[in-house]
Parts: C-alpha cells; structure tokens; sequence
C-alpha cells in the first residue's frame, strides 16, 4: 500500500478561547449523542442523526486521526497557557474533503436536531462558534483546492 499524497494545511491565527468552547460543547453533544445512539440500538427508536454523526466521527478519526493529534496537543496546551491565537500546520491526504464537507453538513443536521429539542440537553451550537467551525473545516476544503490560507481575523471581517 502506497502512502497518499499530502496538502499542507496552514491554519492562521486559531483563537484559542473560541476553539476549546466549540471543543468543550462538541464534546458534549457527542457524549450525548453517544448515548442516544446506543438507547437507539436497544430501542428501535429513530433517531438517526446521532448514530451518522458517531459513526462519521469514528471513521474520519480512524482515518485520518493521526495526521492531526500533534495540533490538537497544541491547541490543548495554548488553551492551558492562555495564549490567545495560535497557527496550525497540517499535512493531510487530499481524499479528506469529502470526509470534511461530510462532517460540517452532519454537524449542521446535529444543529437543527438539537434545535427540536427532543431528546437532548445539549443546546445547539452558539452562532461563533459555528462560524468557527465553518471557516476551520473549510480552510482544509479550500487549500486542498490550491486556494491560499485566510486567517480568522480575515474570515471574521468578510
């Protein structure tokens, strides 16, 4: 098996308070999702969009979990020091886009399934923080693309 080609990915100027809120409330939702999706599994009850999103999640980090575990430990240990921004370098398969557009499409269902409220205590994602999920998945989609990185700062004043 041959090893795939590899984009590097800047990520200019993260905010790090920003980033470990979305952290903290994905990790949530998935914590909650998790359980749905195993009461789903005993139950029969549909509620589909919490098993996609697991099991999406599961596959991508399987996949390509390695490829981002150094930026993660940084992101952890700038949140830690109080820095607040920070720039991240990735190098990343190319076949990740579809994986990256699949994500942010599942996390904006898993918006509008919090929204309905009906089975959860984890509120939907606060608009800043689903900007800044948007512009970080996208910065992959669009540099893979051979577009130049755009900082934060840039994408929020846009």
């Amino acid at each position: 098996m041959t090893e795939p080609d590899l984009v590097d990915i800047h990520v200019k100027r993260v905010p790090v308070r920003l980033w470990h809120e979305a952290q903290e409330h994905s990790d949530e939702l998935l914590r909650e999702f998790l359980l749905i999706a195993t009461e789903r599994k005993r139950s029969k009850v549909d509620h589909d969009v919490p098993e996609r999103l697991t099991a999406l999640i599961d596959e991508l980090s399987n996949q390509y979990g390695g490829f981002s575990e150094a930026n993660e430990q940084l992101l952890a240990d700038a949140a830690a020091a109080g820095q607040e921004e920070i720039d991240l370098d990735y190098a990343m398969p190319a076949d990740i886009v579809e994986g990256v557009r699949h994500l942010g499409q599942m996390l904006d269902e898993a918006d509008e399934y919090c929204r309905r409220g009906e089975h959860l205590l984890t509120l939907a994602t606060p608009e800043a923080q689903v900007a800044f999920r948007r512009w970080f998945l996208d910065e992959f989609v669009r540099q893979i693309a051979g577009e130049p990185p755009l900082p934060w700062p840039d994408y929020v004043s846009r």
